[in-house]
């Protein structure tokens, strides 16, 4: 854990240093393209679990604490986040570092999960000043790379329609996607993710949240099920480090209020390093 907070301190404080962009051109204007993109944009903070319809350039740790039926706890160290960079007006890149899995249970095998990947293109925007929504569209792949089976079998892509909207210190943030398989469909099953976010900010700094995660399975051993999760939770930030490189942290906690569920009683705690 150490090593991924190091990581992140030094890729804020690279991409902070004129040096780094002393070339003209491209690398030059990446901080003036990318203060125009979050300018066009609602400023909302980003929520706990749902991804943001908004481009963020940041990088981003999150640890999880997941609970099975049996009740024992699995510790997700990085929950599959990672660097998101800004590289083109509308565009913004997400490298996920592979969550390590921790299982607490002598018959699972711990081990890294797959790598992933998300490119968002924002479709429609307009900030507080203009209207204060947001549509955005996103592509996700994952790459089969986990260890002991803490990962797919198969590459999964995942298209998504991500949307939102503020009513003065008030917003709403969701997303809509689809995880399909590129192999197997009929054993590993299609998934439905649709979630939203209802924020509002206090003390210009201060968002508490609540999250509505639902999952519809399609096919696979869970053909036919709903699992939906209560997310309650607290963002504090942007708070400003050196810099760009601010600072944005916060939790949550998921509450099934569906019969079948995979998990349930789940901890979330995110950390960002925005810039």
């Amino acid at each position: 854990m150490r090593r991924v907070y190091g990581f992140a301190v030094v890729v804020g404080l690279l991409l902070s240093s004129n040096m780094v962009f002393a070339q003209d051109g491209y690398f030059a204007n990446w901080f003036a393209r990318v203060d125009k993109t979050k300018d066009e944009q609602p400023h909302w903070v980003t929520p706990i679990a749902t991804t943001t319809p908004r481009l963020e350039e940041e990088y981003r740790y999150d640890q999880l604490w997941q609970t099975n039926a049996k009740g024992t706890t699995t510790d997700n160290y990085d929950g599959g986040k990672g660097l998101e960079l800004i590289p083109f007006e509308k565009v913004e890149i997400i490298f996920n570092v592979p969550p390590y899995l921790a299982h607490n249970d002598a018959s699972v095998r711990d081990g890294f999960g797959d790598v992933a990947f998300l490119v968002k293109y924002r479709l429609l925007s307009a900030n507080e000043q203009h209207g204060n929504y947001i549509l955005t569209a996103f592509l996700g792949w994952s790459l089969p790379t986990g260890q002991f089976k803490n990962g797919a079998l198969h590459p999964m892509i995942t298209p998504t329609i991500a949307y939102g909207k503020g009513f003065g210190n008030f917003d709403l943030q969701g997303t809509f996607g689809v995880g399909l398989p590129t192999a197997d469909t009929s054993l590993l099953g299609r998934s439905i993710a649709w979630n939203n976010t209802f924020q509002y900010r206090v003390f210009r700094k201060v968002w508490p949240e609540v999250e509505l995660n639902s999952t519809f399975f399609q096919d696979g051993k869970n053909d036919g099920q709903k699992q939906n999760f209560v997310t309650p939770g607290l963002v504090l930030g942007r708070f400003r480090l050196l810099g760009r490189v601010g600072f944005t942290f916060g939790g949550g906690y998921q509450i099934a209020t569906t019969h079948f569920h995979t998990s349930n009683h789940n901890a979330i705690l995110s950390i960002r390093f925005p810039f």
